[in-house]
This record gives structure tokens, C-alpha cells and sequence, in this order.
């Protein structure tokens, strides 16, 4: 996808100045708010999301628009997608993050078609291409 144009990407970010979370703070995106932590083993608050979190969310969510556009495009209608993406970090940075989407698509296809659709999403992701950890995509059967 190089030859794109270049495009701005922006969020907001905000310290609460909370006594009780020094870690507090409000995330922006576009017209959401998020309450946001430090990681719960950095003594941030285990209600809010932490950045490590939306990390991980965030290719995730990459991943799954990929494969949504990828499947709607070759006529194959996805009638349900979750994953419980996990990252893996060794004190200092992500070693790894490991994807794993469960899909349900109408009609179904075989293996080696929906493991291409994984495979293509996963090349175009945006974030993924711009990490340094190791992004796997597990796929369950």
C-alpha cells in the first residue's frame, strides 16, 4: 500500500490529577472518552485501560477491519468475529503479540481460503507493519 497518501491520526490525552490514581487519565478518540490507568503491575488502577491494553487492542481491531474489507470484497459474508488478543512483554517491551479471531463466516469456507484471508489482512495491517514485537495470528478450527 506504499504510494498512499499520508494521513494524520490524533488523539487526546489528559492528566486527572486524582489523589488516589496518580496514574489517572482521560483518553480522547474522536467523540469518545476513555478512562485510562497505568497498568495494574505498574500500581495503575485495574478498572481503567492501560496503553499496553489498547496496544494490544489496537492490532486487534487493525487485523479485523482488514479481514472484514478482505472477505466483504470476495463475497464471503462474516457473520460473526471476536478475538482475545494477548501481548507479551519481557519488563521493557512487547516481545509478542498473539492474535486469535474466531470467525464465522456464511458461506463457509474451506481452510486454506479463510487461513489466505487471515494471511492478507494480517499483511495490511497498518500497525502490525509498524511494530517491532512479533504479531502472530493464531487461527482455531
Amino acid at each position: 500500500m506504499s504510494g498512499e497518501r499520508t494521513s494524520v491520526h490524533r488523539a487526546r490525552l489528559s492528566w486527572d490529577d486524582d489523589r488516589d490514581d496518580l496514574r489517572a487519565h482521560t483518553v480522547e478518540l474522536a467523540a469518545q472518552t476513555l478512562s485510562a490507568s497505568g497498568a495494574p503491575q505498574l500500581g495503575g488502577d485495574p478498572d481503567k485501560a492501560d496503553p499496553e491494553e489498547m496496544f494490544v487492542a489496537s492490532l486487534a481491531s487493525c487485523h479485523m477491519l482488514w479481514f472484514l474489507a478482505l472477505a466483504r470484497a470476495e463475497g464471503v459474508r462474516v457473520t460473526s468475529y471476536e478475538d482475545s488478543p494477548e501481548g507479551t512483554m519481557d519488563g521493557a517491551r512487547f516481545t509478542q503479540v498473539v492474535l486469535r479471531p474466531r470467525v464465522a463466516l456464511d458461506p463457509e469456507p474451506d481452510d486454506e481460503r479463510l487461513d489466505s484471508l487471515h494471511h492478507r489482512a494480517h499483511q495490511r495491517c497498518f500497525i502490525a507493519n509498524s511494530v517491532s514485537c512479533l504479531v502472530e495470528v493464531e487461527l482455531g478450527r
